[in-house]
């Protein structure tokens, strides 16, 4: 009978226990990543801005943006105080925030969505 040396013994039982021990860290890994939030741009009612500026402004920094969804965004914003113009990673709403604002839009603080 031929017994394995304990060098290829040791081998053989590393290569086991790292080949059941690797799906139990992928799994975890894969349990603790969580997606990153998203924020609302929320445009709020004021009585400087024209319906134009709005539609103009959304048109031009919102990505997708088309004029006849900015005229809807438009009368919410002045029927209802408020509108969410833009639902999407911190970073982007941090931008496209920031840019209405800096057009004279009146800004809610963002928001976690």
């Amino acid at each position: 009978m031929h017994r394995p040396s304990s060098d290829n013994a040791t081998a053989a039982l590393a290569a086991t226990v790292a080949a059941t021990a690797a799906p139990a860290a992928v799994r975890e890994r894969q349990r603790t990543r969580q997606t990153y939030p998203n924020f609302k741009v929320v445009v709020l009612d004021d009585d400087v801005n024209t319906f134009q500026h709005v539609v103009d402004c959304l048109v031009r920094f919102i990505p997708g943006m088309g004029p006849e969804r900015a005229w809807d965004l438009a009368h919410r914003i002045d029927g209802e105080g408020s509108a969410v113009v833009w639902c999407g990673p911190q970073e982007q709403a941090e931008l496209h925030h920031q840019q209405l604002a800096a057009e004279g839009l009146t800004m809610a603080p963002l928001e976690p969505a």
